[in-house]
């Protein structure tokens, strides 16, 4: 009776594991942050068998947990590099984005060129007056080197310059948006989607940062948000990134996030 109680015990343990919930890893990019997490809530209220964790550390963090298996999904607000491309990793575009420069609500400078934020950037222009502002030091604020919106910025507005050495680097874009609130000579870059109240983002080659700038492809500092995965997705990671394409995320979510639809340019033939 004792040995019959212990294998009744030991196959109910066992059922309860296989009928226990399944998790994606969702790793990556903290621009993709509000998107991916909304979504997991959601998703996990539709499906309670499956938990979706997500968390950042930038796009390259994410890149390199989904191809050493840590992860089941990378998220990045960048493209793969060079050496990234042989690593068989799948890219799903969840979305479109502009980054947004940002300074100060009281800098009266509201319109930069490409190559003015370049020049601020390498650490050529130092000073407001020299824009037609004020007689105040810039303050560089930069991404650290994992972030996917730094890779993304460096490729498309500092082509091939480099960065001043003397810039403050941060991790996150909340903490360049919370310094650039907090320095009246401070100079950031963030995702439009987390442009609020406490900065300003500037025009850039005369235009604003903006949905409809970005799907006429008229605003120059845009990109494409990805999901990666190590090969075709399968599975519950399928079913979260099918989830993250459907209407009730890409027409909610992504668009309260700040962010543009991945269907924007089609829908408009762009």
């Amino acid at each position: 009776m004792l040995l019959a109680l212990l294998f009744s015990a030991s196959l109910s343990g066992c059922s309860g594991e296989s009928g226990a919930a399944q998790k994606v890893i969702v790793t990556g990019s903290t621009t993709l942050m509000p998107i991916a997490e909304v979504a997991a809530e959601m998703y996990h209220e539709e499906h309670p068998e499956t938990e979706v964790l997500v968390s950042g550390g930038g796009s390259s963090t994410g890149i390199e947990s989904v191809s050493n298996g840590s992860s089941d999904i990378g998220t990045s607000s960048r493209e793969l590099k060079d050496e990234e491309l042989n690593l068989g990793l799948v890219d799903t575009p969840v979305a479109f984005d502009a980054i947004a420069v940002i300074v100060h609500p009281d800098n009266p400078v509201r319109a930069l060129t490409t190559m003015q934020v370049r020049s601020i950037y390498a650490g050529v222009i130092t000073n407001w007056s020299e824009l037609g502002g004020p007689d105040l030091e810039i303050g560089l604020v930069n991404r650290d080197e994992a972030s996917g919106t730094r890779e993304a910025f460096k490729k498309i507005v500092m082509d091939d310059a480099a960065f001043d050495v003397g810039a403050v680097i941060l991790p996150g874009t909340g903490q360049v948006r919370a310094v650039v609130s907090d320095v009246p000579g401070a100079i950031g870059y963030i995702s439009l989607g987390f442009v609020n109240d406490d900065v300003r983002a500037v025009a850039i080659d005369g235009v604003e940062p903006s949905e409809e700038a970005v799907v006429a492809g008229t605003y120059p500092v845009q990109r494409t948000l990805h999901f990666f995965t190590l090969g075709e997705p399968q599975g519950a990671a399928a079913q979260y990134i099918e989830y993250v394409l459907s209407p009730a995320v890409q027409d909610v979510i992504v668009r309260d996030a700040g962010f543009i639809p991945i269907t924007a340019k089609e829908v408009s033939g762009g």
